[in-house]
């Protein structure tokens, strides 16, 4: 069985000058047909994750199911090929609730995450008839049992408990700790879970955890994992509440780097295999025997590990550039299409759509936004790049479109997907003319150049 942590998507051609692909599409003819920037998915990638992940899970023989979280990437034709595939949707707001549904997951497998729910978005979940919400505090009980009292409809409610596990991932995505703002502290829990079952509009069903995102050791699942099942156990006991379900979260770390491998490529200074990331054996054989002893359905609720090294988003060199101290690569797309080496300092493997023999440079890459923040890649040993040259920053399949913006009243780029030899647009790139709240560019000439 392929881990969920292969990557096979992407690779270089055997050619006299290597050729990045998708699948079977030259990437190269993408970006002069659709411009950059742009995100080009493969189908045969994001499939191959959730397979990976659905039958490890299934050849345990426990029920269980996978429930892709959509803050990781929400284009509606990718949710189509994860419902179609028997997937279950995390959402987080009215806006990925409708666009899951609309992509055809099943109400049942639907769950709704966040610690900041409105009164509109409980109301529109219970109607639709969700799995469960999945809840962060005493006083949103309190509201959802309020509302669901008014329409007459009965609430399921998964309580998410705060296990005061460090994930030992980033602060920003650590979610776990008893500092984070989620959920609610496990020796307050039990009050929750009581106060729950006596509400008459409120059916108790499950139990959430999630720690974090991008974690790459087993320890911090292992902890967690342990605590939920004996205070799940406890709580069985001690206060006679059975649960249905047992929502371990997602957080399962990927490889960012040697993504792509070639010999015209520097090497990683980390070496050729990397950081180390966990397998997806290896994952579940850590945690789900331990899950199992408290004998409830399992659901896993993975986002990264889906969608992340299914997508490259290309990028065109605009300009380069040298001082004193370094030399700069600036590409068209930065922190408006990538935000996360800016905001979590993380790392994308950078890597050049034809490859050429030559001799490698250490440079920045960075994109065009007014911040010196704007990076894609810092103290990186590249091949030499020029003018015109065209670029892939690799796994920006997840928190790539999802956190783009229009900073800069800069139009956010269109995204491609690719299926063997086929591909298609799923979503087109918007106009700078809509972007900047112009209704019309008078001079014609003007608008051919920013259309």
């Amino acid at each position: 069985m392929t881990d969920v942590l292969d990557q096979q998507a992407f690779r270089y051609s055997n050619d006299e000058q290597p050729s990045l692909l998708c699948e079977e599409v030259t990437l190269s003819d993408l970006a002069r047909e659709f411009g950059t920037p742009l995100y080009v998915y493969s189908k045969r990638q994001i499939v191959q994750n959730f397979h990976s992940f659905d039958e490890t899970l299934k050849s345990s023989g426990k029920e269980h199911y996978v429930s892709y979280a959509l803050k990781a990437n929400s284009n509606i034709e990718l949710l189509k090929i994860l419902a179609e595939e028997g997937a279950g949707a995390d959402v987080v707001s009215a806006g990925e609730l409708l666009v899951a549904l609309a992509a055809g997951f099943t109400p049942e497998k639907i769950t709704f995450d966040g610690t900041g729910k409105t009164d509109a978005e409980i109301e529109l979940a219970l109607k639709a008839n969700i799995h469960a919400f999945n809840v962060e505090s005493l006083e949103e009980l309190s509201v959802i049992n309020g509302i669901a009292e008014k329409f007459g409809l009965r609430a399921k409610v998964s309580i998410r408990v705060n296990p005061d596990v460090d994930a030992k991932s980033h602060p920003y995505i650590s979610t776990g700790l008893k500092e984070n703002k989620f959920g609610i502290d496990m020796e307050n829990a039990r009050e929750a879970f009581i106060y729950a079952s006596k509400q008459p509009a409120l059916e108790v069903v499950g139990i959430h955890v999630h720690i974090g995102s991008q974690i790459t050791s087993l320890d911090p699942f292992i902890k967690a994992a342990r605590s939920t099942v004996k205070f799940v156990n406890s709580l069985r006991v001690k206060s006679g509440i059975i649960l249905e379900h047992l929502n371990f979260g997602g957080g399962q770390g990927i490889h960012y780097r040697n993504v792509v491998r070639h010999p015209l490529l520097p090497k990683d200074e980390l070496g050729e295999e990397g950081e180390y990331v966990p397998s997806l054996s290896e994952f579940v054989g850590a945690v789900l025997p331990i899950l199992d002893q408290t004998g409830l359905k399992i659901i896993f609720e993975p986002g990264r590990a889906i969608v992340a090294n299914a997508c490259a988003l290309l990028a065109t060199v605009l300009y380069t550039k040298a001082n004193s101290k370094k030399k700069f690569v600036i590409a068209d797309t930065g922190m408006t299409e990538l935000i996360r080496p800016c905001l979590y300092e993380a790392y994308h493997q950078v890597a050049p759509l034809e490859l050429t023999a030559g001799a490698t440079q250490k440079v920045d890459i960075v994109g065009p936004i007014c911040e010196t923040s704007d990076f894609l890649a810092q103290s990186r040993e590249m091949p030499t790049l020029k003018r015109g040259d065209s670029i892939a920053i690799l796994c920006a399949g997840a928190y790539g479109y999802t956190l783009a913006s229009n900073y800069n009243l800069r139009p956010r780029a269109a995204e491609i997907l690719v299926d063997g030899a086929e591909y298609r647009l799923i979503r087109e790139r918007e106009r700078v003319e809509d972007v900047a709240g112009v209704a019309r560019i008078e001079n014609a000439g003007l608008h051919a150049l920013v259309s």
